[in-house]
């Protein structure tokens, strides 16, 4: 029988190739649409295949009594979205996946202060050689680099306040309600600047948009239920897992060169993210 920490490092790893395919859609609707359709889109899509969740479960759904903690997972969440989807549409694939992906460092940090769970000294070190990685895969700083990425890191800090948020309200709020108030309230929060930055768009961005909808409703629910039976600090790590995949589809679609320093990082993660977990299973 699957422990529960197993069972959220296979949802994890499911949200993560979900959100590396959204990251694929991002880069390749930058082109043409503007970001805050991007933002609108991706929110607005995944509501729309929240409504059958309401339909099913009726105005239950809806009740709450923590709807400050939605609100602030929706305004953390969509910051952070603008941020990174800037850094992916300046960035080859599976390095702008990499910038998000100091998350997982930051998320045992703030569960530390917020939620009071001590991570253990094998899982600090783990998250050291993750952070290790990470800065090993990325490339060489430039001027105008070091402004992509102070962007990446804003995003990477608002993530883990969100995946942290996620673990906090999960004792009340079960996933298909926190994932419904999240497409809910992004998707007006995001539609407010549409106006100003419409662009015309071709059939093939809005077929893209269908598939990061579907993309983001599958991860986010994959993700929430992870965080909700497991400890965020000790699944954080497979976060990181999601480098493969945008490194696949940046290399299939973009032909984007897979480097050595970039594998070394890739395996310096990994043999970190199993680590952390393996302890566990012990």
């Amino acid at each position: 029988m699957l422990t529960p920490l197993f069972k959220g490092a296979l949802l994890l790893l499911l949200a993560e190739a979900c959100f590396a395919g959204i990251g694929a859609v991002v880069k390749f609707t930058s082109a043409t649409a503007s970001e805050a359709q991007v933002v609108f889109f991706r929110n607005f899509f995944a509501l729309l295949l929240m409504l059958p969740f309401l339909y099913r479960h009726g105005v239950s759904l809806l009740k709450t009594n923590r709807w400050y903690l939605h609100l602030s997972r929706a305004l953390t969440g969509i910051i952070s979205m603008y941020c990174f989807f800037y850094v992916l549409a300046r960035l080859p694939l599976a390095q702008g996946m990499l910038v998000l992906l100091l998350s997982p460092f930051i998320v045992p940090i703030i569960a530390r202060f917020w939620l009071k769970e001590r991570p253990s000294k094998l899982t600090l070190f783990a998250i050291l050689l993750g952070f290790i990685g990470v800065m090993l895969a990325l490339p060489g700083s430039s001027g105008g680099l070091d402004s992509i990425m102070l962007v990446g890191l804003l995003s990477a800090v608002l993530v883990a306040v969100t995946k942290t948020t996620i673990r906090y309200m999960s004792d009340t709020e079960p996933a298909v309600r926190i994932v419904f108030y999240f497409s809910l309230l992004t998707a007006i929060l995001s539609a407010i600047p549409l106006p100003f930055y419409w662009q015309p768009l071709n059939n093939e961005v809005w077929l893209a948009f269908v598939a990061m909808g579907v993309l983001a409703a599958i991860g986010q629910l994959a993700m929430t239920r992870a965080y909700a039976i497991a400890p965020a600090s000790d699944i954080g790590m497979w976060t990181y897992s999601s480098v493969v995949f945008a490194g696949l589809f940046g290399y299939l679609f973009w032909q984007e060169p897979v480097t050595l320093a970039w594998l070394g990082g890739v395996l310096v993660i990994f043999y970190a993210g199993y680590i952390t977990t393996r302890q566990r299973l012990l």
